[in-house]
């Protein structure tokens, strides 16, 4: 499974996703986005975005945090029960 995040500094939601990943034992790709010429470029790319993180898995647009949570939900790869 490839997987590529977009996240940026100082953001929660994208600290949590890699708490996620951690979790998770995934090794993925952080593709930080912190200049406005990052970000434009970004835009450009992804215009549905609605923000950070964004998450692709195996070239395939998931979302952000909440979808990434579901989706390896779904696949078994983390548990919803807290420890």
């Amino acid at each position: 499974m490839k997987i590529v995040a977009y996240t940026t500094q100082g953001c929660f939601y994208c600290d949590q996703l890699k708490e996620l990943f951690k979790r998770a034992n995934l090794e993925y790709e952080s593709v930080p986005v912190i200049t406005e010429e990052e970000r434009a470029e970004f835009r450009k790319k992804f215009p549905r975005a609605g923000g950070y993180p964004y998450v692709l898995v195996d070239d395939k647009h998931v979302g952000g945090l909440v979808e990434t949570a579901k989706l390896l939900l779904e696949k078994g790869l983390v548990s919803s029960n807290k420890k």
